[in-house]
């Protein structure tokens, strides 16, 4: 059963950083591209960066130049790496998995973990 769970959530002041981790269990890691999306109560799920088997990456213009995504093949696990936040910022963080996805479609990522709340006050 593949599972992911999401760890490094918190509140933090605005322009402070937080790194979120996703470590991805119970399946073959082979070909699976992992992403973060976040979704704040009342709007849809809004993608925020991925990254694929080969590394590449896709980071979302809202985010670009503050927050940064990497993985560890081996170890199965992602990060994400968010500096300079804003109140913007605040939303519930999910790692997603799945093969052949894109950022820009959340209903094409097969696997989620149940999220990391992150909380941004001035």
């Amino acid at each position: 059963q593949v599972q992911l769970v999401e760890s490094g959530g918190g509140s933090v002041q605005v322009g402070g950083s937080l790194k979120l981790t996703c470590r991805f269990s119970g399946a073959s890691f082979s070909g699976i591209s992992m992403a973060w999306f976040r979704q704040v109560p009342g709007k849809e799920r809004e993608g925020v960066a991925d990254i694929r088997i080969s590394g590449a990456s896709t980071i979302s213009d809202s985010v670009k130049g503050r927050f940064t995504i990497s993985r560890d093949i081996a170890a199965m696990t992602m990060w994400l790496q968010m500096n300079n936040l804003t109140s913007e910022d605040t939303a519930m963080y999910y790692c997603a998995a799945g093969r052949g996805a894109i950022l820009t479609a959340p209903h094409l990522w097969t696997y989620w973990g149940q999220g990391t709340q992150v909380t941004v006050s001035s």
